[in-house]
């Protein structure tokens, strides 16, 4: 899909042609939308098709007429009802007189942009755009990790009661979304370095506290990611243990049954046994009317004895 923009009176307008100081926007784009735009802009089509590659690495190139930046913006994807966080390259370009951007999917992080609810936001301004971009970018991260903590915490709370492999698989999942979410977030902050002494892309003096802010909030997001990663993996081990436990707790539950229901088992079949034999072992009671509800009582008492003993027994604890 190719949408072009422009500020209008201060206002961000859909366009139906592009204009100087304009912003094409390219998202899922067809090859035809990007032939179009190579052969009216003079990009390389292979810069353009760069970005559409989820395994792009974030990057600074100088070309003879325009720049191109590459960062990878966090996604969330929908898989078997839950949310599944990833990263995708976004590709910047810059000519004189226009700013492209170019992305495999139609992202939240350019969303603002383009219902002009970012302040101080004018297409025709390419320096300040790209670092409105990156500041979105770094908050889109610093949310979607507060989600995953959320997340994390959910489960464990369900962790404490299960003997499944499901939620640590959970964990483990969310685990490598950090993984990943700390490796496009140093990657982002070399380009970032890169872009401060690019002679190309212009510092105006009223971008140095955007700038700041940009370099901050990607700091601030990469130090949350390596926390909440350290503690995933800690709870990931710690739960392992606890699943384990759990399922042993269940098993001692069952041991004590089993040991309980032998007893009267025993009783019964030596009884049994006696009375097929016609009475040859002198078992007690045999003869007595009272006998068998006397038998049942003894066993009755002996498993409730020993389920008393079991249960309180250092082995079983």
């Amino acid at each position: 899909m190719l949408r072009m923009f422009s500020t209008v009176n201060g206002q961000i307008e859909q366009v139906d042609k592009p204009r100087n100081g304009s912003w094409l926007c390219l998202t899922e784009p067809t090859d035809v939308e990007l032939a179009s735009v190579s052969q009216s802009t003079g990009i390389d089509l292979a810069d353009l098709r760069a970005p559409l590659d989820d395994e792009e690495r974030s990057r600074v190139d100088a070309e003879d007429d325009y720049t191109m930046i590459i960062v990878d913006i966090p996604t969330v994807e929908e898989r078997s009802g839950r949310d599944w966080y990833e990263t995708i390259p976004l590709s910047i370009i810059v000519t004189e007189n226009l700013i492209i951007t170019v992305c495999m999917q139609d992202t939240p992080v350019l969303h603002p942009f383009m219902e002009g609810t970012i302040r101080g936001f004018n297409t025709f301004m390419k320096s300040r755009f790209i670092l409105q971009i990156l500041y979105r970018n770094a908050t889109m991260y610093l949310r979607y990790l507060r989600i995953i903590d959320r997340e994390s915490d959910k489960l464990e709370l369900k962790l404490r009661h299960s003997m499944q492999n499901r939620e640590i698989l959970m964990l483990l999942e969310l685990s490598k979304t950090l993984v990943y979410f700390t490796t496009s977030l140093k990657s982002n902050e070399i380009v970032m370095e890169k872009l401060m002494t690019l002679s190309r892309i212009k510092q105006y003096p009223e971008d140095e506290d955007l700038l700041e802010d940009v370099i901050t909030e990607n700091k601030q997001a990469i130090e949350m990611a390596n926390i909440y990663s350290g503690v995933l993996a800690n709870m990931t081990d710690a739960f392992a243990s606890i699943v384990s436990n759990n399922l042993n707790n269940v098993m001692r539950i069952f041991t004590i049954i089993s040991i309980t229901l032998s007893i009267p088992t025993l009783i019964f079949s030596m009884y049994g046994m006696n009375f097929q034999s016609g009475g040859m072992l002198g078992m007690p009671l045999t003869g007595d009317k009272w006998g068998f509800i006397v038998v049942v009582v003894v066993a009755v008492l002996l498993s409730v004895l020993v389920t008393w003993f079991l249960t309180r027994s250092r082995l079983f604890r």
